[in-house]
């Protein structure tokens, strides 16, 4: 066994041990204050909604621990399993000239692979769990259809670019990994521009929003607030689930306010603006922009480490493979990261928390807190949110601020 393959066992070990410890804390944490209300919620959520939130998300949770380990004994397999050279010797067999066809093969191979072996917990998820709690819309021919949608689509566009990627990597020189990050860059700024347009539009259907008070109040918030979009827009998000959400999407001209269906139905006027004022207020703080930086950022660092990690002898024996090439260590490249790099979810998490906290208090001086504070309780009961979420599990892995922190500070405005 070599030094690296005892890093990467450890590691590995180390993170589902972490993540099992992490949700069997937040489970027991939720079940504890299952039987009362938030005092700051007492008066707002009932404790048959509370109680359906803390089950909710138990059930969750006890879910994303198997998921975890699953998907930890599937990197296991793959690499020190011997799969991933099982996947290599096969295409090489098949296609021993073309080293760039068998390249891309044998990474479509690993994922799908690896994605149908996920099915039954995204299958699970939707059916099972969000079908008990009476969120899932979805029937099965258009969870079905919805794979294969997705899968089209992942082809057309990840073809292309795994081509490319391959091809530079092969033809470029030693600069390969500069150019591949360029190439890497122009690709998320071009599907920021097309998914609202052409992407989304195959999920979901997206009509102009035609209550006309309701439209006239958003676009004079927008207005105030400087901000230019090409549209307003419902989508039917009922169709898939009952959850409620609203967001802006798009990049520069192709930026679109969208709201689901299930918001509008559920929260008023003042409470859809309030709402609408925190999505403009992640615009205004340039929240967007910031986090396409920091992944450009990222991206720019995990190339520059490829680009040192594919001439390395040590990072594939260390990984089960016996036979160097691009694609072996592209793919190997992405699969092993996330155990390196899950030490760093706290950093983001709060990242984008604090982004969330800005975003609030430009809501609340440009709209109503209140009203956002009702909106969000509305939402909190009928997206069965818990509200006594464990701190350490919420430090790794939640994006949104706990609701009784949220609220207390909206209160304070």
């Amino acid at each position: 066994m070599t030094t690296f393959t005892s890093i990467f066992i450890i590691l590995l070990t180390l993170t589902v041990l972490l993540r099992v410890w992490l949700g069997h804390r937040h489970i027991k944490h939720i079940q504890a204050h299952r039987a009362e209300v938030p005092t700051a919620f007492s008066t707002s959520i009932s404790l048959e909604a509370h109680q359906k939130a803390a089950d909710y998300c138990t059930e969750k949770t006890r879910l994303a621990i198997l998921e975890g380990t699953l998907q930890a004994l599937l990197l296991l397999a793959f690499t020190l399993g011997g799969v991933l050279q099982w996947l290599d010797d096969s295409w090489r067999g098949a296609l021993p000239d073309a080293v760039l066809l068998r390249g891309v093969l044998v990474i479509l191979s690993a994922f799908l692979l690896s994605s149908l072996l996920e099915l039954p917990l995204d299958y699970i998820k939707t059916f099972v769990i969000d079908q008990r709690f009476g969120f899932n819309k979805m029937t099965r021919t258009m969870f079905g259809l919805d794979l294969i949608k997705h899968a089209l689509i992942g082809l057309a566009l990840g073809m292309p670019l795994l081509c490319a990627a391959l091809w530079l990597m092969q033809r470029a020189g030693h600069a390969w990994w500069l150019y591949l990050w360029l190439v890497w860059s122009a690709f998320n700024l071009l599907m920021l521009a097309i998914y609202p347009t052409f992407i989304a539009p195959l999920f979901n259907k997206f009509q102009p929003l035609v209550d006309e008070a309701l439209k006239a109040r958003i676009e004079s918030l927008m207005a105030k607030c400087g901000f230019n979009s090409q549209g307003l827009f419902v989508m039917d998000g009922s169709t898939r689930s009952s959850h409620g959400n609203a967001y802006f999407t798009g990049f520069g001209k192709a930026k679109r306010v969208v709201f689901f269906d299930t918001l509008l139905e559920r929260l008023d006027a003042d409470e859809i603006e309030a709402v609408l004022a925190h999505e403009l207020g992640h615009f205004r703080h340039h929240h967007v922009i910031k986090r396409i930086t920091m992944m450009f950022a990222a991206s720019f660092v995990g190339l520059a480490l490829l680009g040192f990690l594919v001439t390395q002898d040590w990072f594939y024996s260390g990984l089960g493979v016996h036979t160097q090439g691009n694609h072996m260590a592209l793919l190997l490249f992405l699969l092993v990261s996330p155990v390196f790099t899950f030490w760093l979810r706290p950093l983001f998490s709060g990242y984008a928390r604090r982004n969330e906290f800005e975003a609030d208090a430009y809501a609340a001086s440009h709209a109503s807190a209140s009203h956002l504070v009702v909106a969000l309780v509305k939402l909190y009961r009928d997206n069965a949110s818990t509200l006594t979420p464990d701190p350490l599990h919420s430090a790794f892995y939640d994006s949104h601020p706990p609701a009784s922190i949220r609220i207390a500070r909206l209160e304070a405005f």
